[in-house]
Order: C-alpha cells, then structure tokens, then sequence
C-alpha cells in the first residue's frame, strides 16, 4: 500500500505553473465573447432590424466571426510551428481587444458584421493553446486534467461574460443616476462592457507576454525579452534568486514545467547536427495529418462545435421572444410561437448560472468519469445526449407558471452544458491522441479550428434562417429540432473512433533510422555524455522525453537498468 502511494505520488505531476498562464491568457477570450450573448439582440434591433429578422441577422453576425477564424486558422497554426507558440497568441489577443472596442462602438449592421469578421480573422489562439497544452503534457494519464483546463476557463469566463453584457450594456438607461449624463454612453450604448473586457484582455496579454515561456523546440532556446523583463519585475519577490541566475547561465535545455515537476533535459547542444536539423526543417506531409483517425476526429469535432455554438448563439434570441399566446393559429404540440419575452439583464443571469454550472462539472466531475469510463465511452454518451436537449427546449416556452418555467429550462440549460463541458474537452483529447507526430500536432490543431469554425459559421447562419421561418409560419421548434437532427448526425463518427496511444509513440518512428547510432553511442558517445545522474530524466519528476513540441524529434532516455530506450511516455509511465 505504502508503495502505491509513494509511486503515485512520485508520478508525473502537470506543469501547474505554465498551464496557470495559459488559463489567464486565455480567459480573456470567453469572457468577451460571451459577454455579447445577453445583449446582442437588442444591438440588433437598435440598428433598424425587425423583430422576426434579428435571429437571422443575429446568426449572421456570429457566423462571419467563425468563417474569419477558420480561413485563417491554418495560417495561424503554420505561423505558430515556424515562429513560436507565443508570438502567436500575444498577437491574437492584442488584435482582438482592439476589435472588441470597436465592437462595443458600432453603429451600424455593416460596422458590426465587419468588425467581427476582422475579429475573427486575426485570433488563431484556440488550436495554438491546444497544441502548447498537448506539448506540455503528454502524459496519457494527466491529459483529462489538463485537457479539461481550457474548457474549465471557458466555463469561468461564461459566468463573467454574460454579467457584463447583461449588467453593463445601456447602463446610461439601466443606471441612469450614475452614466445617465454621460453623453459617450448614450451614443454608445453597448460600449461599456466591451471597455471592461478590454482591461481582462490587457491583463491577459500581459501576463503572457511576461511570464509565458515558448514551448516549440526550435525557439525555446532564444532569448526571450519579455520573460527578462518578467523576471526582473519579480526579482525582489523571488526567494530564489540566486537559483534562477545560476540556470539562465546553463547551456542545457530550460525545462518549461514547474521546477518541482521536472528534471534538466538533454542539451541542445549535444544533439547530433541531423537531430536539430530534422526538429527545424523537415516539412509537414498532408498524409501525416490526414490520418484515417484525425479525419473522423476532425469530423466529429465539426459537427459538435456546429450545434453546440449554435444552440449558445440562437438561446438569447428565444429568451429575447415574447412570450408564448395561445391564438387561432396555435395546433399544439407543435405549432406554436413564443419565448421567454426576458431582457438583457435577466438573460445575462441565466448565463451566469449556465457558467457556474458548467465550471462546477468541469471541476469536480469531468477527471472522475474519464477516470471511471474512459474518455472515448464518456465523449459518446455524450453525443448522445444532445438530440434529446435540443427537442426538449422549445417546449420549455409553453409552461405558464414562470417559476416552474425557468426552474425546467435551467434543467434543461445544466444538462445540456453538463454534455458540453464534457464533450469538447474529450474531443480535444481523442483528435490529440490520434495525431501521427507531436511535429504536426501545430497544423493539426490549426485545422481542427478551421473545420469546427466552419461548423460555428454555417451552424448560427442556418439556424437562424430557420428560426425566422419558424416564427413566420408559427413553429418555433424548428431551430431546435434542426440542431436536433444535426446532432444525431454529428453522434454516428463518435463510435467509429479508436481512441490512439498518442503523437509521442510516434517520435519512435521519426527516428527509427538513427535508432543504431544512438545504441552504440551509449556507453560513451553524446548520450552517455549527456545522461549524468544529476542531469538523467526520471518518472519521478514527472517529464519524458515526449514533453517535447510539435517541431521535435524522439531523444533517447535511460531506464532504471541504464538501457537506452525510445518508448514513448506513455508506454513508460503505464510500464
């Protein structure tokens, strides 16, 4: 029993300090986007659209931001595996805090769709976290955690985001007595959240550009002028500071992971000239990433970002609807039009919950049931799910009790984050693990937001088409029963994926040509030079040699006997 402990607590630990400034760098982004939901309707309609045309509308706005992401998804990724992860992001997030503001001070239908489609065209960020993730954990067994950390933000940010669109929006109208005279908030009535996301955006931007280190193998070597800068604004706080100057001065490898989780890697400079040229070079082929596997994957991803988006996008729009009448042209079950008839604030609210809840799942549930069933067995229960979510809702509008209403509907709106809290985290996972190399996971992941962006452009444009038709010819459930269909389509790829050994079983096979050299370098060539005790990976510390990015190259490890050994991490840590 005391071995088991010992064991698990020896085992491979998550680099809690670098994913941490992944998170704020990406909190930022759920928080202003979703802060948009609660009064997007309403932004609609102030410039000029009719009532039953502002779900079309509406859903075209959200669309043009996801068919900018996606177009330029893959250039971004590309950008990211030649110039650095960092750069990358801390672009993204400066291009898209400019644009929020002019986001908040549009005053046209025009200004709106053309600001969000700027918006959406210069962040690349979603698939390049994914990828520093990925390359910062490549432990199978630490995965569900750190997979599950991007979606836990966006869940965090969801319970801020609709506050300050729902709180702060018209706040010369909502709080007169303080913005009442305020003339810039008349003109602009939806400005003010967009300026208090704006300051998250600069915070995050900040801390990455401080304290986030480079995890492409390639770049991680040079000097990073905002990390200098971090460190000597952090100096007087270090109560190491003679440990940190003594490892800037070191010729190995700096290790990316907390101080307490790793161990010295091998030295760049003792690698064989081949090695880095093959890190540096060696180009990306279509049939690397088009595997058999990442296509289903890629498949499967589309179609739940499709409806999943889509059913965010479209709800404030049927809470917005006036309330359900019963007239002539009422046949129930079907036939019928009409929401909740609720305002911004109150949508704000119920998306606040909505947040809180899915943070709640992702906190405490998700690690436990991939644990207990297998990610694979829990992402397919959860497509599942989905179709019935989508046929239940517009039938929420029907209940006259306005307690019970809002109670079932809150029912419904938890289950139906409960799937998805769960089911993109396990996406991410599954599309990772059948990755052919770490060398592509960069592309991968750029095509990943290209085709689930194409899903998040065509889902809210149709829906909301459908939408409109619907309360035109008096059936409101035609939106949801059309994400219902899609659903169940969307659920078919999910049980024709195997879920793989992971991208670092096949740096084995990068190398296989150099595998010869390296055992006879063993006893005394760059290997045996380099693997010091002191300086000799363990499990223990919790790094292998796949905790390298996307650009890298399998390097030899030692295993407790002395043996050299190109298994990958995941065979290591489970042998």
């Amino acid at each position: 029993m005391s071995g088991q402990t010992k064991r698990k607590a020896d085992g491979p630990k998550l680099p809690v300090k670098q994913l941490a400034i992944l998170a704020v760098a990406r909190f930022a982004e759920p928080l202003a986007l979703t802060s948009v939901f609660p009064y997007l309707p309403e932004m609609i309609k102030s410039f000029g659209v009719e009532k039953n045309e502002v779900a079309k509308w509406a859903g075209i706005t959200g669309a043009v931001f996801s068919i900018s992401q996606s177009t330029t998804a893959v250039a971004w990724g590309r950008a990211s595996d030649r110039l650095g992860r960092k750069p990358v992001i801390l672009t993204g997030l400066f291009a898209t805090m400019c644009c929020f503001v002019a986001w908040g001070m549009s005053t046209s239908l025009t200004m709106a769709i053309t600001v969000r489609a700027i918006m959406g065209g210069t962040n690349g960020n979603v698939g390049i976290l994914r990828t520093m993730v990925a390359e910062l954990v490549p432990e199978k067994e630490l995965q569900p955690k750190a997979f599950s950390l991007m979606p836990l933000v966006w869940s965090i940010g969801s319970v801020f985001g609709p506050a300050f669109g729902g709180f702060f929006a018209r706040p010369a109208d909502q709080y007169p007595n303080v913005f009442g005279n305020i003339e810039y908030f008349k003109k602009f009535p939806f400005a003010l959240p967009n300026l208090m996301a704006c300051c998250i955006f600069f915070i995050s931007f900040t801390t990455g550009l401080l304290f986030l280190k480079e995890t492409l193998e390639s770049k991680r070597h040079r000097r990073d002028w905002g990390l200098v800068l971090g460190e000597k604004l952090t100096r007087p706080f270090s109560r190491s500071r003679k440990h940190h100057h003594h490892h800037r001065h070191q010729h190995r490898r700096h290790s990316f992971v907390d101080d307490g989780a790793s161990a010295p890697l091998l030295s760049n400079a003792k690698m064989s000239s081949t090695e880095r040229i093959a890190i540096q070079t060696e180009p990306t082929k279509i049939k690397e990433i088009f595997t058999r596997q990442t296509v289903i994957n890629l498949i499967s991803y589309t179609f739940l970002a499709l409806h999943s988006v889509t059913y965010d996008q479209v709800m404030p729009v049927f809470l917005n609807y006036p309330r359900y009448v019963r007239d002539e042209n009422t046949q129930l079950p079907f036939k019928f039009v009409g929401g909740f008839g609720i305002g911004s604030d109150k949508i704000g609210t119920i998306y606040t919950v909505y947040g809180i809840t899915c943070g709640l799942i992702q906190f405490f549930l998700f690690p436990w049931l991939c644990a207990r069933f297998g990610v694979l067995h829990v992402y397919r229960t959860a497509m599942c799910v989905f179709p019935i979510i989508y046929f239940v809702t517009p039938f929420t509008a029907l209940i006259e009790n306005d307690t019970l209403r809002y109670a079932v509907f809150l029912l419904v709106l938890m289950v139906k984050g409960f799937v998805v809290i769960v089911g993109f985290p396990c996406t991410t996972i599954l599309l990772t693990n059948s990755a052919s190399s770490l060398r592509i996971l960069g592309t991968l992941n750029g095509f990943a937001t290209t085709f689930s962006g194409l899903g998040r452009a065509a889902g809210p444009a149709m829906t909301g088409a459908v939408f409109s038709w619907g309360v035109q010819h008096g059936y409101v459930i035609a939106p949801w029963w059309f994400l219902m269909v899609i659903a169940a389509i969307g659920a078919v790829p999910a049980f024709f994926i195997v879920d793989g050994a992971g991208p670092t079983r096949s740096l084995e096979s990068d190398s296989e040509d150099g595998e010869e050299e390296e055992e006879d370098e063993e006893d005394g060539g760059v290997v045996g030079k380099a693997l010091d005790d002191d300086d000799c990976l363990s499990l223990h510390s919790g790094t292998t040699y796949g905790a390298v990015s996307s650009s890298s190259s399998t390097l030899p490890s030692r295993d407790q006997s002395g043996k050299v050994s190109k298994a990958s991490s995941s065979t290591n840590l489970l042998g």
